[in-house]
């Protein structure tokens, strides 16, 4: 990116989703309005500050780029180096994801006791496109950098601080175990600077 990124841009998906919760705590709603919205962002690549776009060596990167001042909702960068994969997890909350750059592989999964079941093939994701998680329509699965040979970017959208929240990863016979993420970074990118008149 030569330019500066375009922060209005993304400034201006966190008060529409804002103004969608606000109209509405409907999950199919949101998942719908939101998805467009997402993808309608996650199909610009002129916005991400590069700071939050750099992968670590050993693990992917989950960094918080904003969160609502109610915790309604958390809007997160994560940064894949080649090859890297999360274990199988849930969220406990509505989720959307969107490709940035590169691709991901979804791999959904049904937990029962005893067992942890892949639900068909992987999903590829790619630039500009969008699914969703919640309890309600899918809420387990691994999440994998597509490629072995570059960094792959996706933005999350998530119903809560997903940071702060206590959630579970899944082991091959399904036993669960509770982590709570946090984020990579410990500041987020200055969305609301009315001096920097940028074009979105």
């Amino acid at each position: 990116m030569t330019q500066p990124p375009n922060l209005p841009r993304l400034r201006d998906f966190v008060l529409n989703l804002a103004g969608l919760l606000d109209a509405t705590d409907e999950e199919a709603r949101v998942l719908e309005a939101g998805g467009a919205l997402l993808k309608d962002l996650v199909s610009h690549d002129d916005w991400l500050p590069e700071e939050y776009a750099v992968p670590d060596p050993a693990r992917y990167r989950q960094y918080l780029l904003h969160c609502d001042s109610l915790q309604r909702f958390s809007v997160v960068s994560f940064v894949w180096g080649p090859g890297q994969a999360t274990p199988v997890h849930d969220h406990t909350v509505w989720g959307l994801v969107g490709v940035l750059r590169g691709a991901e592989l979804s791999q959904a999964y049904e937990v029962a006791p005893g067992r942890l079941t892949p639900i068909g093939k992987a999903h590829r994701l790619s630039p500009g496109e969008v699914e969703a998680v919640s309890p309600t329509v899918g809420d387990v699965h691994q999440v994998a950098n597509a490629h072995d040979d570059r960094t792959s970017v996706s933005i999350h959208v998530y119903g809560a601080n997903i940071g702060a929240v206590s959630r579970h990863t899944f082991g091959p016979t399904g036993e669960p175990k509770t982590f709570i993420s946090g984020y990579s970074n410990t500041h987020v990118p200055n969305l609301w600077d009315a001096s920097q008149k940028t074009a979105s």
